[in-house]
């Protein structure tokens, strides 16, 4: 139990990626604060983490609201008793060729994975700072991070400037002794898959789930990832075997992107 007694706030943490991440920071040792837009599903998703034996609790808010990610973070460390560890994994996706992506389209990927991943890093670094917290910051970045897709031109900007976050603000933090890292997944079998693999199917006529299992094809181990693959990568970033690294975004994606 590398972590045991710290804290973690894991946003976009009722399903998927961030659960898998919340329940294995749990089975780690640390108390953990679930964040998320949907109430019955961070109801449900606390019982999960809790019953690893550790102290849970539950925010609602949205990670593109600066002051509501502040609140957050104010309640994590009254409720739990300290903030050590900030996992900013809410994010969504968009599917659109480039030269049909609106406005609004663009505002929304922006707000949610670039605004909310920045806001967590700011306001975590602050906590940190004002704490005495060498504290640890990770977000989710993607392949899409790395490599540009047809198709997800939006997606792929939103996380490009992720990684480009991560960077800086490892170069900023590191004489305060906060780390700043990012996991790069690829294709994960959760609810956002199916929904880019309905997209698609939407615009160029394929059958639904064949773009799933085109991308899967070009996987060399041979399989979809799993949330719990990427929860895997999040431990080791949480905990004190990383700490002398920082500003990477490191892809796991079971060897489909290499860097």
């Amino acid at each position: 139990m590398a972590i045991s007694g710290k804290v973690a706030l894991v946003t976009g943490a009722a399903q998927g990626i961030g659960l898998a991440i919340s329940k294995r920071l749990a089975s780690d040792g640390a108390r953990i604060a679930l964040m998320d837009l949907n109430r019955e599903a961070l109801d449900a998703a606390a019982e999960v983490v809790a019953a690893e034996g550790v102290e849970v609790s539950t925010i609602l808010a949205d990670v593109s609201k600066r002051q509501q990610v502040s609140d957050a973070i104010d309640q994590t460390q009254r409720e739990l008793g300290g903030f050590d560890i900030m996992v900013n994994n809410a994010g969504i996706a968009q599917v659109q060729p480039i030269e049909a992506i609106t406005e609004e389209e663009m505002d929304l990927i922006h707000a949610v994975n670039v605004k909310g991943t920045l806001w967590g890093i700011q306001l975590a670094a602050a906590k940190f700072k004002s704490s005495g917290s060498k504290g640890k910051i990770i977000s989710a970045a993607s392949i899409a991070a790395h490599e540009g897709y047809p198709m997800l031109g939006a997606y792929c900007s939103s996380k490009f400037a992720v990684r480009a976050m991560t960077q800086v603000a490892a170069k900023e933090f590191a004489s305060d002794g906060i780390t700043v890292n990012a996991y790069c997944p690829g294709v994960v079998g959760t609810d956002m898959w199916v929904e880019i693999d309905e997209r698609f199917a939407e615009l160029t006529g394929a059958k639904k789930g064949e773009t799933f299992d085109q991308f899967v094809s070009s996987i060399a181990l041979g399989r979809s990832q799993t949330p719990t693959d990427v929860s895997q990568l999040v431990s080791y970033l949480a905990g004190p075997d990383s700490d002398y690294m920082t500003g990477q975004c490191v892809i796991v994606d079971g060897g489909m992107v290499y860097r």
